[in-house]
């Protein structure tokens, strides 16, 4: 039997891949409603969740994840039975200039939600696991690198995380592993590859490549940009949580990946290539690309084996990377001023 949502609480929801979950559920499940909690740091914007599918049934909070209080109200008020936790400090450039607001955020924030979860559901509403359920997403970055010739990662790897990032999200995974051992909480847990798509904030990597473009800026590339990583259209993510939340076995982590692997230099001149059609100059925007000091502890390739989520939750992403880059890019012509 899957399990059916009622009540749901969205962390991160004004966020790139909160917006488009939030978008992706109202449109697929008619009788849920969306309590959706950011506190709009500089990813989070009020401007990704205008034009809401029926958003009547979405309620935005700005708030802390770390604010138990305000937690504890909020799953008691709107009577929450889901938690979807996509709220975190997610670039791994401002965790090496300032690590704190990771910590705070990714670890401190996750443990929040955990045990208020467990005291609302478990001791106060006395739910069993028909009746509610927490779904962590976490990052590909918990596993660390992988050589040119390694195979990808699978969910049983072990964790190697090599930025306070991503050591903060594998915390994160750890104390979710922990309340569903020790505490029975009813938890799953899923790992994805690089997201784009609509909504996705300026400073990463293909949304940088098309505003570079349409600014006439240099288009920055660490180091010789040879770093490799799995791109999926951030839609097919979202499909993939709510295939999760529906059939996921409960303690059972799933990876999501959309099969796309490339280096990050070829990634830029693929996007400069259709902005060339899209968006033509006088010259191409190849010509933008600007190779510059690579990060510290930058790491070299990520890949997901995505093999249990097809086989376990008939999932697989359906859009091929030429089509999800042109609607990315249309997207952010459609907001140029």
């Amino acid at each position: 039997m899957n399990y059916q949502p009622r009540n749901v609480l969205v962390t991160g929801g004004a966020g790139f891949i909160g917006a488009n979950f939030i978008r992706c559920l109202l449109a697929s499940d008619r009788s849920v409603q969306i309590v959706n909690l950011d506190l709009l740091t500089y990813a989070g914007s009020l401007n990704n969740l205008k034009n809401l599918p029926d958003e009547k049934r979405h309620v935005f909070i700005r708030g802390d994840i770390a604010d138990s209080k305000l937690i504890e109200k909020l799953l008691r008020e709107y009577q929450i039975d889901t938690i979807i936790h996509f709220a975190a400090e997610s670039h791994v450039d401002r965790s090496i200039q300032g690590p704190l607001p990771f910590i705070h955020t990714n670890v401190v924030g996750t443990f929040t939600l955990l045990e208020a979860a467990r005291q609302f559901w478990q001791q106060q509403q006395k739910w069993d696991e028909m009746h509610c359920r927490f779904h962590h997403i976490s990052t590909d970055e918990v596993y660390g690198s992988l050589t040119s010739t390694a195979d990808p990662f699978t969910e049983t790897s072990p964790y190697a995380p090599n930025s306070p990032y991503s050591a903060s999200k594998a915390s994160a995974d750890h104390l979710v592993r922990a309340y569903f051992h020790t505490y029975h909480l009813p938890v799953t847990m899923s790992h994805c590859s690089n997201n784009y798509g609509p909504y996705q904030h300026q400073e990463k990597l293909i949304p940088t490549i098309i505003h570079s473009c349409f600014t006439g800026r240099e288009i920055p590339i660490y180091g010789n940009g040879g770093n490799i990583r799995d791109w999926i259209y951030v839609e097919d993510h979202c499909r993939g949580v709510l295939e999760v939340l529906k059939k996921g076995q409960l303690g059972e982590t799933y990876h999501f990946g959309g099969q796309f692997k490339v280096t990050n230099l070829e990634i830029a001149k693929h996007t400069c290539q259709l902005m060339d059609e899209i968006h033509p100059a006088s010259t191409s925007y190849v010509n933008l690309i600007n190779f510059v000091t690579d990060r510290p502890g930058h790491d070299w390739r990520y890949a997901m084996n995505i093999t249990k989520a097809k086989q376990k939750l008939g999932w697989a992403p359906m859009e091929v990377f030429e089509g999800g880059i042109k609607k990315t890019i249309e997207f952010y012509q459609s907001t140029q001023t």
